[in-house]
């Protein structure tokens, strides 16, 4: 019976020292040798201090930025710590209320009549709560409230959508979509030029 715990004892500190420390160790470093940038959370520095990631969505309230999808991760949301979706169905009362004020709220910021029909990703939170992209007609449906907020041209704000647009992977992967970091600091860096 000893030697059936030692065998065993022996096979538990083997593949501990294996699947706990050797390979966890090789495949950071594989990540970190072949995709740093994906590896260190694809981070975007501006004057090498961080700004966000283009992994991850984060809020943007100020009228000036385009806005992205409503966040449910954490008390209140955009809480990387705690990501994920409400679980709420859709015959749940909450979550209408919800999706109601938001449409109602992106009426409002965009002076938008009850004709125009709202982007579900302006209104309803991702399943991880932290989506970085919205669709390019979500984008679009924001441009005369930032061209006006920012005293530039509508046809330069719908230019700069157009060249963020990352289209569908492989031709049929995914949506169309445009990542909110990187929309508000190219506006930002038109602004400067």
């Amino acid at each position: 019976m000893w030697k059936q715990i030692i065998s065993a004892l022996r096979l538990f500190i083997i593949l501990t020292v294996v699947t706990g420390i050797v390979y966890p160790l090789a495949m950071t470093g594989v990540a970190q040798a072949v995709f740093p940038k994906q590896a260190n959370g694809s981070l975007i520095y501006i004057d090498d201090k961080p700004v966000g990631s283009m992994l991850l969505g984060q809020s943007f309230t100020t009228e000036k930025y385009f806005h992205g999808r409503p966040s449910s991760a954490g008390a209140d949301g955009y809480d990387a710590a705690g990501s994920s979706g409400s679980n709420m169905g859709p015959t749940n009362g909450k979550l209408v209320a919800t999706v109601k004020d938001n449409i109602e709220k992106v009426r409002s910021e965009n002076q938008i009549n009850e004709s125009v029909r709202i982007p579900s990703d302006l209104v309803m939170a991702s399943a991880s709560g932290l989506d970085p992209d919205i669709s390019p007609e979500a984008a679009y449906l924001q441009v005369t409230r930032i061209a006006n907020k920012r005293g530039i041209t509508e046809s330069k704000v719908k230019e700069l959508i157009s060249g963020k647009i990352q289209v569908k992977r492989f031709g049929f992967l995914g949506a169309d979509r445009v990542n909110v970091l990187a929309l508000n600091m190219a506006l930002d860096q038109l602004k400067n030029k």
